[in-house]
């Protein structure tokens, strides 16, 4: 098999096209692979990067946002300082959630509706939450190959990005690189998230409007969707209803709508609904559109709108004061050995969790 062609071991057997991922080889000698670049990337300043990111340029961008998704703490301060910097140009834009089971066409959709509001006049930036293994620790990170178009607009920033099993993090880089993005001008965050468990409480959190995606034929739609992200959702949209499937895709949207009535709607004033359409082909993104911009003249009149945003942005702020507390704490050797100790305890179940942490408090 030629080189180029081989493919990753957990493609399945005589996979189609659609899996497109390959295995690459590696460089032989990396001996005359040039650092320079790298390190004047390294020794960038801040107010270099601030003025780069409100001119637009992407490259900066994305350096800033590495700076804000490090662990180190060499990073932090410099990171905190870039957002405080920018955080006056932010706030501008609509952001987005969207989320949905593997498979139910997250990819297809944001590409096609991005492209479709790039032709309208919008700068579209999508941060795409990539789950973190929780044996590896590593993450896939595929989301920019699957939307090449997009990617290689002008008007569009793609960032995937690891959640490192940690959904605090990913609450507060995730908060701080739409700031970022902001500041660079994009007025429409995409932000998608794989809806297989806690991180959709966490993105609905940071989001103006929220939806979730899902096809027809995969069994009972109604038990496809649990109630609990269910009540999250702002829309409820019906992918791949195109071909065959058209009809099927109309039952569920039609069954869902029954089932919305019972359900507590996810924003005040605003009534949950589930539509159909066709991101391969392009089909039914006016209408996501216009039930977006039907939501958002709703909440922008009732007030609803400026009240979320301020709720998110106190639970912005608790949430880093509990990241700060717990660094803070880390950072003591005394805690940090006791802590670890304790930790063993546990883990043998010579110690119950209860009286661990009553340990703990009681070295600070």
């Amino acid at each position: 098999m030629n080189t180029k062609d081989r493919k990753p071991e957990w493609v399945p057997q005589d996979a189609g096209k659609e899996f497109t991922t390959n295995v690459m080889p590696g460089q032989a000698d990396v001996s005359n692979i040039s650092t320079r670049k790298v390190a004047a990337m390294r020794s960038i300043d801040t107010d270099t990067i601030v003025k780069g990111v409100l001119s637009g340029n992407r490259t900066i961008l994305a350096k800033a946002i590495t700076l804000i998704e490090s662990n180190s703490l060499r990073h932090f301060d410099q990171a905190q300082a870039i957002v405080n910097e920018l955080l006056p140009y932010s706030g501008n834009s609509l952001r987005i959630g969207i989320t949905g089971t593997p498979g139910a066409g997250k990819s297809t959709f944001i590409e096609s509706f991005g492209l479709w509001l790039i032709e309208l006049g919008h700068k579209v930036a999508v941060l795409a939450i990539d789950p973190s293994s929780s044996i590896s620790k590593g993450s896939v990170l595929g989301d920019k190959t699957r939307m090449e178009k997009l990617s290689r607009a002008d008007e569009s920033f793609i960032r995937p990005s690891p959640s490192s099993g940690v959904l605090g993090g990913v609450a507060r880089k995730t908060r701080e690189t739409i700031i970022l993005c902001e500041a660079a001008g994009y007025d429409i965050i995409l932000i998608e998230t794989v809806g297989v468990g806690q991180s959709e409480i966490t993105v609905r959190s940071m989001v103006d409007f929220f939806c979730l995606m899902q096809i027809s034929g995969a069994g009972d739609e109604l038990q496809g969707i649990k109630k609990g992200i269910m009540e999250l959702a702002d829309l409820l949209l019906i992918n791949k209803a195109d071909g065959d499937n058209i009809t099927r895709a109309n039952i569920a949207a039609q069954e869902l709508n029954n089932a919305l009535h019972y359900l507590q709607a996810a924003t005040a004033g605003w009534q949950t609904k589930a539509i159909t359409c066709s991101a391969l082909h392009h089909i039914g993104l006016q209408q996501v559109w216009d039930s977006i911009n039907e939501f958002m003249t709703i909440v922008k009149t009732s007030g609803t709108f400026e009240q979320r945003r301020n709720q998110q942005t106190v639970e912005w702020f608790e949430a880093l004061l509990t990241e700060a507390v717990m660094r803070r704490y880390h950072d003591k050797k005394d805690f940090a050995q006791k802590y670890h100790a304790l930790k063993d305890l546990v883990a043998k179940v010579q110690i119950s969790p209860s009286s661990a942490v009553h340990e703990l408090l009681g070295l600070m």
